[in-house]
C-alpha cells in the first residue's frame, strides 16, 4: 500500500474548496486554538461571577466508620470562612441510586478520602484554611482494601460495563485446552490507574429564583443536568449546566461526579455562587480511576499457530457504595477466533473509592493480557506474532456470530510491519545489542467498538447567508468542535467559514456525553440529518429557516451487525544492561477507523493515546497503602507518568476504510483505539531485548536490574 493510500497523519492539506464539499478529510486546526493559546478560553472555574464564594473539599481520615462528632468552631472563627457544611446541616438530598454522590447526607464513612464536609469562604485561601481547621471525629471500623485472586468475597457480577454478560461460553474450553500440543497458561497483573487531566473536577454553581446554573468540567452536560435535578428534586428545565471548554477527561467526567453536587449544594447553603475545585492530590480515588486487574490468560493452538483454545479470566475491585464491573475479558470475545472459548469475570466489593472509566475501559488493560499471551504463544509455537495474528483473523465475530461490517486488522499489520520494517527482525531475544543496550521490538494488535447512540441537532439559515448548527456535544480537547463544523459544512454544501457552531450547553439539543469514542460518530449523524433536512426546507421556502433532527429511531433500528475500529502498534525498545531502564526508540501505530474527519485532530488523538499506553507500560502505578486504604503517591511528583523526554518517536498512520454500515459520517472513532494493545506491544518488545518476561506493569528498573547477568 502507498504512502498516499495509507493516509499519513497531520499531512498539510487545507480546508476543501469553497462549496465543494470536501471539508471532511482536510486538515485543519481547532476553531478555539487561538482563544485556548491567548487565554481567552473559559473554564468552569473561569466564569466571572457576581459575589462568588469559594468551596473547599473535606475528604475522610478513616477507610471505614461513622462520624460521632464534626467541631466546625475554629474553621467559622477563621476570617472570611462563610460556613461549613456536613452530614448535619447540609441541605437535604433525594436519595437515590447513584449513592456515591449522595453527599454530605449521613455519618458513615464507606472509604479515606470520602468527601464528608466542604467550607465556604470569600477567598480560596481563607476557604483551604477553614477546611484545615476542621475537626471530626470517627468511629472506625475494620477494612479490606487490597484486591487478590483469593479474596472471599469474590463473586459473580450481574453483567459488566456497560451491560455485557459477566460470562461466555463456547465449545468446550478445557477438553480443546488439554488436546491441544501448544499452550500457554499466564497471569496478567494490572495496578490502579489514575486519570489526571490537566483541568481538575471543577465546577461553578449559582441559584437564582430556584433555578440552577452550574459551569462544570464534564464530558457530558444533559448526564449532569439529570443527575441535579434527581438529587435536588427538580425539573430538568430549571438547571443549565454549561461546558464550554474542557480541559480533558478521560473518562473521569463521564458523568456527574461529587464536585458539582458540592458546589450546588454549597450554593444553595450560603445563596451566594460557590466555586469548587478539586486539588489534584484529591483527584485520586473519589472521582475513579481504573481498577487493579489480575487476569488469567490460557491460549492453545495447533502446531500451526491457529488457536483452538481461549481463556480470559478476569478479576478486579469495586467499592461498597456502588457496583463498576470493569469488561476487562470482553475484548478477548471478538478478537482472534477459536471453536472453544471462554471468558469470566469476578468481583469483589472493598473499602475503596468506586472504580469508573478511564480511556478504553475493559479493552485496555484486557488488551495488554491477551496480546501478550499471544506474544507467549507465537513464541512457544516458533511463529512469528505478526503471522500468528494474521491466521487468526476472522470475518465472523467470534461471540456475536455475525460478520462484522468491516474488519481491517490484517491490514494494519501488514500495513503496519512494512513502514516499521518488521520483516528485517530477528525473532531470538537479546539478538540486538548497541553498546551497554540491548535492543527488542514487538507487536500488538488492537481494537474498540464503533459505537453511536442517539442525538438530536437543529441547523438554522440566517438572513446574512450564514448557518447556525446547535447540538450539546462536548470537547475535551479532542477537536470535536472542529469535526462537526466539517461535517456540517458538507452537509450543508457550503463553505465551512459560513458554518457557526454552538456545543457544551444542555439548552442545546441533547447528545451523549464525549466518551467511548461514540462522540463524532453520535454528534455528526444528528448533525447530518439536521442539515439535510435544512436543505429541504430552504428549497421551498428561502430565509430564516431552522430544522430539527433527532437519530433516536435511526439508531435504534440499525442492523446490529458487529462494528469496531482496529490497529496494531508495534514498538522498539532499548534496555540497560546494568540499570534494567527501558528507553522507547520509536512507535508506530497503524489503525482503520473508517472515515477520518480532520487528520489534525486524528493524529493527535491517536499519538496521545499511544502515549497513554506507553505510560501506562513503563511509569504508571497507583500504590495503595493498605493500612490507611490510600494511594501514597497522589500527586504527578510521585505518580508517574510519561513526559516528553520519554517519547523519542511516536507516528500515527490509518488506512482509508470505507464502510456503509456506521452512520452517515462513515466514522467509526479513534479516542481510544491508540491506547489498546500499546502496553502489550511495549512489554513484548522488553521481552524481545531482555528475554524476561514482565506480567505485572508497570514494567520497572526492579525488575529488569541487572539483565546482562541472565541466561
Amino acid at each position: 500500500m502507498s504512502d498516499d493510500a495509507a493516509g499519513r497523519a497531520g499531512s498539510d492539506d487545507t480546508v476543501g474548496r469553497a462549496g465543494s464539499g470536501d471539508a471532511v478529510g482536510r486538515a485543519h486546526p481547532r476553531l478555539e486554538g487561538p482563544e485556548k493559546v491567548t487565554g481567552t478560553a473559559r473554564y468552569a472555574v473561569e466564569y466571572p461571577v457576581d459575589g462568588v464564594t469559594y468551596g473547599w473539599a473535606v475528604p475522610s481520615a478513616v477507610v471505614r466508620g461513622r462520624i460521632t462528632r464534626v467541631d466546625t468552631a475554629a474553621a467559622l472563627a477563621s476570617p472570611g470562612v462563610l460556613a461549613v457544611l456536613h452530614h448535619g446541616n447540609a441541605p437535604r438530598l433525594a436519595p437515590g441510586p447513584e449513592r456515591e454522590l449522595w453527599l454530605l447526607q449521613e455519618p458513615a464513612v464507606h472509604y479515606r478520602g470520602q468527601y464528608v464536609a466542604v467550607v465556604v469562604a470569600t477567598s480560596l485561601e481563607a476557604a483551604r484554611e477553614g477546611a484545615r481547621l476542621v475537626r471530626i471525629d470517627y468511629d472506625a471500623g475494620p477494612h479490606s482494601t487490597v484486591l487478590t485472586d483469593d479474596h472471599p468475597g469474590l463473586y459473580k457480577p450481574d453483567h459488566v460495563n456497560p451491560s455485557y454478560p459477566a460470562d461466555t461460553a463456547e465449545g468446550d474450553f478445557d477438553a480443546g485446552y488439554a488436546a491441544a500440543p501448544v499452550r500457554v497458561d499466564t497471569t496478567y497483573r494490572t495496578p490502579a490507574y489514575h486519570n489526571n487531566p490537566m483541568e481538575p473536577h471543577a465546577t461553578t454553581a449559582h441559584w437564582h429564583d430556584g433555578r440552577l446554573l452550574v459551569h462544570d468540567s464534564t464530558q457530558g452536560t444533559s448526564s449532569v443536568r439529570a443527575t441535579l435535578a434527581e438529587l435536588f428534586e427538580l425539573p430538568p428545565e430549571s438547571i443549565r449546566v454549561v461546558a464550554e471548554h474542557v480541559g480533558g477527561g478521560f473518562g473521569s467526567k463521564g458523568y456527574a461526579k461529587a464536585p458539582v453536587v458540592l458546589a450546588a449544594l454549597a450554593a444553595r447553603h450560603v445563596d451566594r455562587p460557590v466555586r469548587l475545585a478539586l486539588t489534584r492530590q484529591q483527584l485520586f480515588g473519589p472521582i475513579g480511576y481504573r481498577t487493579p486487574t489480575i487476569q488469567r490468560v490460557r491460549l492453545a493452538a495447533d502446531t500451526d499457530g491457529r488457536l483452538t483454545a481461549i481463556c480470559h479470566d478476569a478479576i478486579s475491585q469495586t467499592s461498597t457504595i456502588r457496583e463498576f464491573a470493569e469488561q476487562t475479558a470482553v475484548y478477548t470475545r471478538s478478537m482472534y477466533a477459536a471453536p472453544h472459548r471462554r471468558t469470566t469475570h469476578r468481583l469483589v466489593r472493598l473499602d475503596v473509592p468506586t472504580p469508573f472509566w478511564m480511556r478504553a475501559p475493559g479493552e485496555c488493560p484486557g488488551a495488554y493480557a491477551l496480546e501478550s499471551a499471544v506474544d507467549e504463544l507465537a513464541i512457544a509455537a516458533g511463529i512469528d506474532p505478526v503471522e500468528l495474528r494474521v491466521r487468526n483473523d476472522t470475518a465472523v465475530d467470534p461471540d456475536q456470530g455475525r460478520p462484522f461490517t468491516s474488519r481491517n486488522l490484517v491490514g494494519c499489520l501488514r500495513e503496519g510491519a512494512r513502514r516499521f520494517g518488521w520483516a528485517d527482525r530477528n525473532p531470538s531475544p537479546r539478538s540486538r545489542r548497541d553498546g551497554r543496550w540491548l535492543i527488542g521490538t514487538g507487536v500488538a494488535g488492537s481494537s474498540y467498538p464503533a459505537r453511536a447512540r442517539p442525538s438530536s441537532a437543529t441547523a438554522t439559515a440566517r438572513p446574512d447567508g450564514g448557518f447556525l448548527v446547535r447540538i450539546n456535544a462536548t470537547d475535551i480537547g479532542t477537536g470535536a468542535r472542529t469535526a462537526i463544523w466539517q461535517v456540517a459544512a458538507d452537509a450543508l454544501g457550503v463553505p465551512p467559514e459560513r458554518v457557526e457552531i454552538r456545543i457544551g450547553d444542555s439548552d442545546l439539543p441533547t447528545a451523549p456525553v464525549a466518551g467511548g469514542s461514540m462522540g463524532t460518530a453520535s454528534w455528526s449523524w444528528a448533525v447530518v440529518r439536521a442539515c439535510q433536512s435544512l436543505r429541504e426546507k430552504l428549497r421551498d421556502s428561502p430565509g430564516e429557516v431552522t430544522a430539527e433532527a433527532d437519530t433516536t429511531d435511526e439508531v435504534g433500528n440499525q442492523p446490529a451487525r458487529p462494528r469496531y475500529a482496529y490497529g496494531a502498534q508495534f514498538v522498539e525498545v532499548r534496555v540497560d544492561v546494568d540499570t534494567g531502564e527501558v528507553r522507547l526508540n520509536r512507535m508506530l501505530g497503524v489503525f482503520a477507523a473508517g472515515r477520518v474527519v480532520n487528520p489534525t485532530t486524528a493524529r493527535s488523538q491517536l499519538i496521545g493515546g499511544m502515549t497513554m499506553g506507553l505510560s501506562m507500560a513503563l511509569h504508571e502505578e497507583g500504590l495503595l497503602d493498605e493500612r490507611y486504604g490510600d494511594w501514597v503517591n497522589h500527586d504527578l511528583a510521585t505518580y508517574h507518568i510519561t513526559g516528553c523526554a520519554d517519547v523519542e518517536s511516536v507516528e500515527a498512520y490509518w488506512l482509508d476504510e470505507q464502510d456503509d454500515e456506521l452512520n452517515p459520517a462513515g466514522v467509526k472513532g479513534l479516542g481510544e483505539i491508540g491506547i489498546v494493545g500499546t502496553a502489550a506491544a511495549v512489554a513484548n518488545a522488553v521481552h524481545h531485548a531482555t528475554g524476561v518476561r514482565v506480567r505485572d506493569l508497570p514494567i520497572r528498573l526492579d525488575k529488569l536490574i541487572g539483565v546482562s547477568s541472565l541466561a
